[in-house]
């Protein structure tokens, strides 16, 4: 019973920065592509606008999961950290940069330094979800093996379900972001942003649908095991609701409902992160480590879930208070485009 309360409360950690995080990449990646310093300068504006006050607690999450995982299951902490050390090192050095270029870009003396910080948070934008979601994929597929460093580093990271897994880690946050920003827009009272923001949120939801029905086929080749997990059972209803909360976000997003659609969208992505737990169900590392063999002693789960317990009574009703706050406006600042004091 303890290893599930403590994968369930994992899996909640992994769910909240798949939500949260992803949002914060996939604006990144708008960034990326917004443009030139004056044609981007208004959509990047935006996006410092509505970021602000809220990229450092969604990266709460990561670390919780962490802490959960090398506590509660050591052995496949070691497993993963040691097989996986070069995606998890670029994801670490990607949050790295991308945190301080976000936080100077702002005070930048020059526009080439501007462009220079903004390069450098947009590319890691996209560096980090794809290296997140290739570890995943190397797990789902059963490629990190028992013991340490005993897989190829590259090929364990680089090969199709990985791949596959990095890339709908990349649109799925480009997914997610666009319909976020199109609500913060509409309160911000930039309707021409509220418009770009809300074709691409329609593109991007078109286009992870589409990688996502293509990526089964590649996973149907490449993992058999866990292409048959996602195909029925509870994996199977997982897949079906994540499909029906992406149709919904696209329906609400084409009637301008944005708060509905980013709560649809949340679904969408939440359902995916829950349908890979189902798929490899009972595994923790495919194929041959379950849970309850991963699992630390007993006096170490119970001492792990008082712990966060009582942790998550202070940490949930703060991030409620903060996105509260952010959804009402509360702590917005005045939009400018980011480019604007540099206009002569």
């Amino acid at each position: 019973m303890l290893p599930v309360v403590c994968l369930i409360l994992t899996m909640i950690g992994v769910v909240a920065y798949a939500v949260f995080g992803s949002a914060d990449f996939g604006a990144g990646f708008w960034d990326l592509t917004a443009g030139g310093a004056r044609r981007g300068g208004r959509l990047r504006g935006m996006i410092q606008h509505s970021m602000s006050p809220v990229w450092e607690a969604n990266h709460v999450w990561l670390v919780f999961v962490l802490v959960m995982t090398w506590t509660a299951f050591p052995v496949a902490f070691g497993a993963i950290f040691s097989n996986l050390y070069v995606p998890l090192f670029l994801a670490a050095v990607g949050i790295i940069f991308r945190g301080a270029a976000f936080a100077l870009r702002g005070q930048a003396a020059t526009i080439r330094e501007a462009r220079f910080l903004g390069a450098l948070f947009a590319s890691s934008s996209v560096l980090i979800p794809f290296c997140l979601g290739a570890a995943a994929g190397a797990i789902a597929s059963g490629r990190v093996k028992l013991g340490n460093a005993t897989a190829d580093p590259w090929t364990v990271w680089l090969n199709p379900t990985s791949i596959f897994a990095g890339l709908v880690g990349i649109v799925t946050g480009a997914y997610l972001a666009a319909v976020y920003l199109a609500g913060d827009s509409r309160r911000a009272g930039q309707e021409d942003l509220v418009a770009a923001f809300r074709a691409r949120g329609l593109a991007a939801g078109v286009v992870a649908g589409g990688v996502a029905v293509a990526g089964l086929f590649v996973v149907r080749s490449d993992a058999r095991e866990l292409y048959d997990g996602l195909t029925s059972g509870w994996g199977l209803v997982c897949v079906l609701a994540s499909g029906a909360g992406g149709v919904a976000t696209l329906a609400l997003l084409w009637r301008g409902a944005y708060e509905l659609a980013r709560l649809a969208a949340a679904v969408a992505v939440a359902a995916v992160v829950a349908g890979w737990a189902f798929a490899q169900r009972p595994y923790l590392l495919p194929p041959s480590l379950t849970l309850d063999r991963a699992a630390a002693p007993d006096t170490t789960l119970a001492a792990l879930a008082i712990g966060v317990g009582i942790g998550l009574l202070v940490l949930v009703p703060s991030l409620v208070f903060l996105y509260r706050l952010v959804l009402r406006g509360t702590l917005d600042q005045g939009y400018e485009p980011l480019d604007q004091r540099f206009h002569t």
